[in-house]
């Protein structure tokens, strides 16, 4: 059995397991004086410079809603796991906060293979996954709610981007990724979709590293020697800590943004903290919200967080605080959820699913986030930033107005059959 198969075997037997529990859990999860709220997040490994901050995100916003009466006039209580950048570790925290914990509701994951692994414990188990950071698409299911973007809210709008004269007419383009799901799946549909434009097979190299590689002397050294052949752009699905190394080789190697632009799906505020950006200036992101776009909304959140990470001594965030796109997908997210309960007046979980069909928010990147009525998606303006020396990102491109997820690519073959709404289980 391969490795992608013998997770999801032992995901479903999770799930299978603890089916028996799934009424009870749902009764007991607002029967106390509490309703309790599960946090799984990595808080260590990999994954932990990504996903810790999303943590705290959560406990900010739970902080908020108590402060105002909480849900139903209950208090919000977080039940926090760390899951450790184990994926089939996810699995089981899954079972555990909805069969021994009760919880009514998780926000968390950040890798498509954690939220794979904990899929089949939801939907056998019918608790609710609230997902906050991009993907791949390629999936609906009736117990996930995907705040973040798909493909097309990011990676095709900056493709199209670079492709134009605006962003540098590349002609060439390096794929490069961390070794899993998301990024092969998105650079699958990447290539089809530069295929469609006229762009050679010649013209796309795909180069992949496993989780927590640290070593990119050689794959930069490859990019600049492929950049000889034509105006050359990267696209960087690198995930978690492994940012750190390949932007300081980066910078190493001189190769400029003016030279190779680099555009990274992964990489916000929070990834660059630690390393020197000075020679990064004008590297690119593209996400659905930057810290640095000026807005009423942004400024409430922005200082809402810096207060509330002096006040938890929050590491790095107390003296130097940032925000970034998973952390307003997260905050989103639960506020989201907590008006569907509200509505529903109940945390029964297929009330507030019906519930969750259209709810709005007032977001930070200054839209009014809409919930798609059918798919579990949220619409979401796109943004595409340049990294500037302090670290933040400027922005140089933006949508006109929000943009409808397509979970189901038109870039891969027999999408266009697949009904957008998730099954009904």
């Amino acid at each position: 059995m391969n490795r992608r198969g013998h997770l999801k075997a032992l995901a479903t037997a999770a799930a299978i397991a603890a089916g028996s529990l799934t009424l009870a859990s749902q009764a007991q999860a607002q029967a106390g004086n509490t309703i309790k709220v599960g946090v799984l997040h990595s808080l260590s490994g990999t994954m932990a410079i990504s996903e810790t901050v999303l943590k705290d995100t959560v406990l900010m916003a739970i902080d908020e809603i108590n402060a105002k009466g909480g849900v139903l006039g209950k208090k919000l209580e977080p039940v926090i796991v760390d899951p450790a950048s184990n994926w089939p570790l996810f699995a089981e925290k899954t079972k555990q906060l909805l069969g021994q914990d009760k919880v009514s509701v998780i926000f968390g994951c950040w890798t498509s293979v954690s939220r794979k692994s904990v899929l089949p414990v939801v939907e056998e188990m019918n608790g609710l996954l609230f997902y906050p950071v991009q993907y791949e698409g390629e999936e609906l299911s009736k117990n996930v709610f995907y705040t973040g973007a798909a493909p097309n809210q990011q990676a095709i709008p900056a493709v199209d981007y670079l492709m134009s004269k605006e962003g540098g007419a590349a002609k060439r383009w390096v794929l490069l990724g961390t070794d899993y799901v998301y990024p092969r799946t998105t650079n699958k549909i990447l290539r089809a979709y530069l295929k469609s434009k006229g762009v050679a097979d010649k013209d796309i190299d795909e180069k992949y590293t496993p989780f927590g590689h640290s070593d990119y002397q050689t794959i930069v050294a490859d990019v600049k020697k492929f950049s000889a052949g034509g105006k050359t752009a990267v696209v960087s699905t690198i995930n978690g800590d492994s940012n750190v190394p390949f932007y300081k080789e980066l910078g190493n190697a001189g190769l400029k943004a003016k030279d190779v632009p680099v555009v990274a799906f992964s990489v916000g505020e929070e990834e660059l903290r630690g390393v020197d950006t000075k020679p990064l200036v004008g590297h690119l992101a593209a996400w659905n919200y930057f810290m640095s776009i000026k807005n009423p909304a942004n400024d409430e959140f922005t200082k809402k967080w810096a207060a509330y990470a002096k006040a938890k001594n929050i590491a790095g965030h107390k003296d130097k605080p940032l925000t970034n796109d998973p952390m307003e997908a997260t905050y989103i997210g639960i506020n989201m959820w907590k008006q569907a309960v509200e509505k529903a007046k109940t945390t029964d979980t297929d009330k507030v699913i019906a519930a969750m069909a259209g709810q709005t928010f007032k977001a930070p990147s200054g839209i009014t986030s809409k919930m798609d009525e059918k798919n579990h998606h949220l619409h979401k303006s796109v943004f595409i930033g340049e990294i500037k020396a302090d670290g933040q990102f400027n922005v140089v491109w933006k949508t006109p107005g929000p943009v409808k997820a397509k979970p189901w690519s038109p870039f891969i073959p027999g999408n266009d059959v697949k009904p957008d709404e998730p099954a009904k289980k």
